[in-house]
């Protein structure tokens, strides 16, 4: 198998998983605020989901993500969260309110264009040196396939398994299996 189609496989399960798991959410679940300092369904929902675009289209590719080209302003979002590089992360989490049914088109281009710029990818390309889009916080360089398999699909499941155990606390099935 090639490590494109490794990847493609891999990030095609971890989108599953967390369609499957948000599959029945509606507003009001995805705007419940837990208590303490973990984050509502909608909006752990709409990090994934512009994290894999900023990461992959932006810091990966070198182009620019959809949320700001063919889905600028079409993500679902009242409001879009601050930069990384900025504080307030938490503050929008609470407040910003989503639509789902916005959300999940704009998952579903998300999800073809990570898997049509797998499919375009050489095992050479995959294999090739860039900088870590986290090098400014020490990571030292690596490859599109390395990145991918070890910080982009395990972004997609780590926060899938928050939102499930915020299902959960909700009285909701959390994982769709």
């Amino acid at each position: 198998m090639s490590t494109s189609q490794l990847l493609r496989n891999l990030m095609k399960a971890a989108h599953e998983v967390l369609e499957g798991t948000v599959a029945d959410v509606n507003t009001q679940t995805a705007q419940w605020c837990p208590p303490g300092k973990a984050h509502p369904v909608g909006a752990l929902y709409v990090h994934i989901l512009m994290g894999e675009d900023s990461l992959l289209n932006g810091a990966v590719r070198g182009g620019a993500p959809l949320f700001a080209t063919t889905f600028a302003g079409k993500v679902g979002v009242s409001e879009t969260p601050p930069a990384p590089d900025q504080d307030g992360w938490d503050e929008w989490a609470r407040r910003v309110q989503v639509d789902m049914a916005v959300a999940r088109a704009y998952a579903a281009a998300v999800y073809a264009e990570t898997d049509a710029y797998l499919a375009s990818q050489s095992d050479a390309d995959l294999g090739k040196t860039i900088k870590h889009p986290f090098a400014n916080f020490g990571f030292p360089d690596t490859t599109p396939a390395d990145f991918i398999a070890s910080v982009l699909s395990q972004h997609v499941a780590h926060h899938t398994g928050e939102i499930s155990a915020m299902k959960g606390v909700q009285g909701l099935k959390g994982y769709p299996f």
